[in-house]
């Protein structure tokens, strides 16, 4: 796939705070690509940047092949904070004047944007009638306007309830569907799981890994076993080979594997020959939370 963003050595200082150390990617088009880390970790201002809200100290950035022009940025939505809109106006009427001040899209986007976004049915009511998730579907609708083929959000889903959150998820997909490529900033990882297929992980400024989903948070195989002489079985496994880490849990050990790589009757054979009678062995999966705190915590 054609990179639609791609980054290279972007740093960023204020002042003596290092807000971002020579950052690089790509985004592929037609992902959604997640910014993923703590907060803290310069997710919101590497967003500013590429949206030149904020100028970088060292680096450079290009959309499409080509350097970040403001013809370049009408390509682009985004919503790097929910929009003011006006409480006592209808959700067309804020869009109207979401037109106006961005000079992006025409009054007949916003009847599109508001079907695409599932409000169409609520274009008349005043905002402030919308729950915190239509709130939000409003947000990416006005970054819609001007039909962009990109759309950078930050934080889509902060501050939302269960159900908010699982709105902003099935509108994400249906926009990727749709062709969009979508980039977004989050320091929620079930959120980056269950919705990207690309990621970026920042830690203070640094970039810590980037690629595809699956590899970058790939599970882990953990065996957990157990024995009568847990002193001889902790022996034993710590010289199994490919073993990447090991720890004890009250009367079992849990050695963790390259996903794939766990042989439960070789384990098994292998104490056996060593004298051990295991009473109990498990193959389990490593939780995706286990292995980003791996990524953010090295």
């Amino acid at each position: 796939m054609a990179a639609v963003l791609a980054i290279n050595g972007i740093a960023k200082n204020y002042g003596s705070v290092r807000a971002l150390n020579g950052v690089s990617f790509e985004v592929p088009e037609g992902s959604v690509f997640g910014v993923l880390g703590p907060n803290g970790s310069g997710k919101t201002t590497l967003l500013s940047i590429i949206l030149n809200v904020l100028k970088a100290n060292q680096g450079q950035f290009s959309w499409f092949g080509q350097p970040g022009t403001s013809e370049q940025r009408k390509k682009i939505g985004s919503l790097l904070e929910t929009p003011n809109f006006y409480h006592y106006m209808s959700a067309s009427d804020n869009l109207k004047i979401t037109k106006q001040i961005s000079g992006r899209g025409t009054d007949a986007d916003i009847e599109s944007v508001l079907k695409k976004v599932g409000l169409y049915q609520r274009r008349n009511s005043p905002f402030r009638t919308f729950s915190l998730g239509m709130k939000q579907r409003l947000a990416i609708g006005a970054a819609l306007l001007g039909s962009p083929s990109v759309l950078v959000l930050d934080e889509p889903t902060n501050g939302l309830d269960p159900v908010g959150i699982a709105e902003i998820r099935a509108l994400i997909n249906e926009l990727k569907d749709a062709g969009h490529t979508i980039i977004m900033a989050s320091h929620l990882l079930d959120e980056v799981e269950k919705v990207c297929t690309h990621v970026a992980i920042l830690k203070t400024g640094n970039l810590i890994t980037t690629g595809d989903v699956e590899e970058v948070l790939s599970n882990d195989d953990v065996v957990e076993v157990s024995a009568a002489d847990l002193q001889a079985l902790e022996a034993a496994m710590r010289q199994w080979p490919g073993c990447s880490n090991f720890e004890i849990s009250g009367n079992a050990v849990s050695v963790t594997l390259k996903k794939g790589t766990a042989r439960l009757d070789d384990i098994n054979k292998y104490c056996f020959d060593k004298g051990i009678v295991l009473n109990h062995l498990l193959l389990k999966k490593k939780r995706l939370e286990a292995r980003f705190f791996e990524l953010t915590n090295n």
